[in-house]
């Protein structure tokens, strides 16, 4: 049964004590297909993560003729072990000029780029293309660097859909080992041209960004290090993205609805949620994401210590770090967090103390939807005080209250304004299902007992029916 079209999020009742299991990471679960394709030799992928991102990725590695065996992972029903049979760089199938071989891609951005510099490597013609919103995201800084490579790429506006000439239609006179691609719209532009660079001979320059601004490009480079070219097993690391939602949960159960003398907040000293597993690789920008309320409360490192159970001294570093910034909290979409800082923004008029601004948002812009005016018009239905200039959402403290939440499609504004929901009266969803993208049991997570879920209540909105935990898988 399909989820409803409109849910209600009910305030969580505390106390709440879970211990919740998040799926593998998105962002390492489709480099890993990638790179196992490109190994020699079969690669047993555990914790992968099983969602419509990784599954559009797994779909065209079949298309291209790669064997791909998927089985259940009896840890985590959202995560697969994947089984791909690599041929040492070759792929094994294509299409002509006449009729190219068809890759959907879906609306998955790592799919539409990293097949984009993939297939190069084939003998042959590729089309890819994707839904409607994929077809608007950028793709042209790509293109180019593939171009300058030798590659054929046909493509009216440097999107897609786009036809794409492999190596045994690579313009041989022309064709060089080396391309500049710039970062400034995606940093997947460099990971594409990383994980298949290896095979292809590319050298890499990249442009558009310092190289501590690069963290997903961080991961492709240490990937890239450590996967096992000559097939093997690797092991996949749960989603710190995903995982910010339930840190974010969890600080939002500790925080009381009261005031000490001064006027500020006060938080409950017992301990709320925890992530299982959390990632400690540093390969996710989003691992950080519990130093983000080093500046988003009063809180000690021994407190952080004790309910998040994480390094209190990265915790202190990070404070101390914000204090050099005065009154107003400073968080950076390209230095900080990765996508966690959407949770960050939509839980920030409850968590913070002061203003906080966060900044370096472009690249929200270009993704699954126009996310910064997506996170200052939803906020702003919620009575959130906001203000949107440039590539900058200043949110201030504020009492918030519930609103029909729009999602656009996109699976982490709907996770967003969930969590939300956990705290405030009255947060409806449109389209739900949307979580499918990258976390299709995420409000299965929700609605579980503790200490696996969190309890929540969800309904219907539109009956006010309560909807059981197996209704609310999204598929």
């Amino acid at each position: 049964m399909p989820l409803p079209p409109l849910i209600e999020i009910v305030p969580l009742t505390p106390p709440v004590r879970a211990e919740v299991t998040v799926p593998g990471s998105k962002s390492i679960t489709n480099r890993a297909l990638i790179l196992a394709a490109l190994a020699d030799g079969s690669t047993t992928l555990r914790g992968a993560l099983w969602s419509e991102d990784t599954q559009v990725m797994t779909d065209c590695l079949r298309a291209l003729g790669f064997t791909v065996d998927v089985q259940p992972d009896p840890a985590e029903s959202c995560n697969r072990t994947i089984t791909v049979d690599g041929l040492g760089g070759r792929l094994p199938r294509a299409g002509t000029a006449e009729r190219p071989l068809e890759l959907f891609v879906g609306n998955a951005g790592t799919a539409a780029r990293f097949l984009a510099a993939m297939v190069c490597l084939g003998d042959g013609v590729y089309r890819l293309s994707g839904v409607p919103r994929m077809h608007e995201r950028p793709q042209a800084a790509l293109f180019a660097a593939l171009r300058e490579l030798g590659y054929r790429v046909d493509s009216p506006n440097d999107k897609l859909p786009a036809v794409i000439y492999g190596e045994g239609k690579r313009q041989k006179a022309k064709g060089k080992s080396a391309c500049s691609v710039s970062v400034a719209d995606s940093s997947q532009f460099a990971s594409a041209l990383l994980l298949a660079g290896g095979v292809g001979g590319w050298q890499v320059e990249i442009t558009g960004a310092n190289e501590d601004e690069l963290p997903y490009v961080d991961m492709t480079r240490e990937l890239v290090k450590v996967f096992p070219a000559k097939g093997g097993e690797f092991q996949i690391e749960p989603d710190a993205s995903s995982g910010s939602y339930f840190w974010a949960a969890g600080t939002l159960e500790l925080l009381e609805n009261t005031k000490d003398a001064s006027g500020q907040t006060g938080w409950s000293s017992r301990p709320a949620v925890q992530v299982k597993n959390w990632p400690r690789s540093g390969w996710q920008i989003d691992e950080r994401f519990f130093t983000y309320f080093a500046g988003a409360q009063s809180l000690t490192p021994s407190f952080v210590k004790q309910v998040f159970a994480l390094d209190a001294a990265a915790f202190a570093k990070k404070q101390a770090e914000d204090a050099q910034h005065g009154p107003e909290l400073d968080v950076s979409r390209i230095r900080d967090l990765g996508d966690s800082i959407m949770t960050a923004i939509a839980t920030a008029p409850l968590l913070v103390m002061k203003q906080a601004n966060f900044t370096d948002l472009g690249r929200l812009r270009v993704q699954e939807c126009e996310r910064v005016v997506a996170l200052r018009t939803e906020l702003t239905k919620c009575g959130a005080k906001i203000i949107e200039e440039g590539d900058t959402l200043t949110v201030f403290p504020s009492a918030l209250h519930g609103a029909e939440i729009e999602t656009y499609d996109d699976h982490r504004m709907a996770m967003c304004f969930a969590v939300l929901g956990l705290k405030v009266h009255g947060i409806k969803l449109k389209h739900p299902a949307c979580v499918k993208k990258t976390f299709p049991n995420f409000f299965q997570k929700l609605a579980t007992p503790p200490p696996h879920g969190l309890g929540a209540e969800i309904r219907d909105a539109a009956t006010g029916r309560k909807l059981a935990v197996e209704e609310l898988f999204a598929d």
